[in-house]
């Protein structure tokens, strides 16, 4: 009658989205200042102005039916010449604009990058700690994910990936920054890595692709992020302007092509068709119009480094470990038991919402997202000690 695969995954949302919904439903109970929901990625410092002026100007200027109308279904013209001019000057990549495709956000172009590779047999493999959702790209697609484990600084480890990448692998996909632990890839582990992949490519006869997954490229603080196309020709860059420009919700990014990739006509017309299969055409043209003037930019990172500091500082002189991210916004905190569910559980007990890692493919750690307001993390201060001072309790 229906797809039991697809009621499932309706039925079961993801973890970092059911714990989000608990604390809307606590927030409605107890009131939402004594919540500390740290569950979700949810940009909290404003949109840049510079953002809100385009918009301004567009409304006012670009005629109702252009503004508001369909683009062609890979995107409007201008805005595709204006991302991959940007590319070209940014960091040297000649990408054409005929190998662009503005998508729905990062998911979209991950679920439209992964569909256009996957053929029956396909592996692709995930980096852990890697986002959730990557298991659902994949399998839906109809292909397995293989997990490699990074080293316990959460660098790439190349004998796990060495031991991952096989005959069946279709692609690896990179998150830098990542989530959940903001660690950046750093140009010499990019070189490594692109040097396997290559090896790996000849042993299996036909390329190994690299997924750059990268909407947390300007979300650093002081770390460089290289750039994957510099490093391995076969890589196709799933961007988005969610985080960067705090327009999570406007769902806008797009998907680019290196040109040095095999066929890369044929690559991109996989995608165009990818992305006419899954319904990710003609991505929102108010939104495109008003990222392509806003390339390169972003929100006021200053804001998260803040945020960043005073909950790195407190909870590591508490007790907690964890290792300083270099970018993004989260905080990836070993848990205070070896059962990281249990321990998020416990933690609810205190009203903080702290994603438990299994679904991150690791354990023992929560995920703690500080893109909340700085009013948020100064409260939750006292629970998370509270929270630690109780197991050290229980220990004695």
């Amino acid at each position: 009658m229906i797809n039991r695969n697809m009621q499932h995954l309706g039925e079961e949302r993801s973890v970092i989205r059911e714990l989000f919904e608990y604390g809307n439903k606590r927030k409605a109970e107890i009131g939402a200042d004594n919540v500390f929901d740290f569950s979700i990625g949810n940009p909290s410092v404003p949109t840049p102005q510079f953002v809100q002026k385009e918009i301004e100007r567009l409304l006012a200027e670009v005629p109702a039916e252009v503004l508001h109308g369909y683009t062609s279904a890979q995107g409007a013209p201008e805005v595709r010449r204006a991302v991959s001019a940007y590319i070209n000057s940014q960091f040297g990549v000649p990408v054409s604009a005929e190998h662009i495709y503005m998508t729905c956000g990062a998911a979209a172009s991950l679920a439209i990058a992964i569909t256009a590779l996957c053929e029956e047999g396909d592996e692709f493999v995930a980096i852990a700690p890697f986002f959730p959702e990557y298991r659902v790209y994949v399998e839906g697609a109809g292909a397995n994910l293989v997990v490699a484990q990074t080293d316990q600084n959460f660098r790439l480890d190349f004998d796990e990936l060495d031991r991952a990448i096989g005959k069946h692998t279709k692609a690896v996909i990179l998150n830098s920054p990542n989530n959940p632990t903001g660690a950046i890839v750093s140009a010499e582990e990019l070189h490594r890595l692109g040097d396997l992949l290559e090896r790996k490519s000849c042993e299996k006869g036909e390329p190994i692709f690299l997924i750059a997954d990268e909407p947390y490229r300007e979300l650093t603080y002081g770390a460089e992020v290289p750039y994957p196309m510099c490093y391995y020709h076969d890589t196709i860059l799933c961007y988005s302007f969610s985080k960067s420009l705090s327009l999570a919700g406007e769902r806008i990014g797009y998907i680019a092509i290196s040109p040095f990739a095999c066929h890369t006509g044929a690559l991109f017309a996989a995608v165009c068709g990818a992305g006419r299969r899954l319904g990710f055409v003609c991505a929102p043209a108010l939104f495109q119009r008003v990222c392509a003037a806003s390339l390169g930019k972003s929100c006021d990172v200053e804001e998260y480094r803040k945020n960043r500091d005073i909950l790195y500082d407190f909870l590591t002189e508490t007790g907690y470990e964890c290792v300083p991210p270099q970018g993004a916004f989260y905080l990836f905190v070993k848990a205070l038991e070896p059962d990281a569910v249990a321990f998020s559980e416990r933690a609810k007990r205190h009203e903080l919402l702290l994603v438990p890692s299994d679904s991150f493919g690791v354990t023992g750690y929560v995920r703690v997202s500080y893109c909340v307001s700085r009013a948020v993390i100064e409260r939750s201060l006292p629970a998370f000690r509270d929270l630690y001072e109780e197991y050290k309790g229980m220990k004695k």
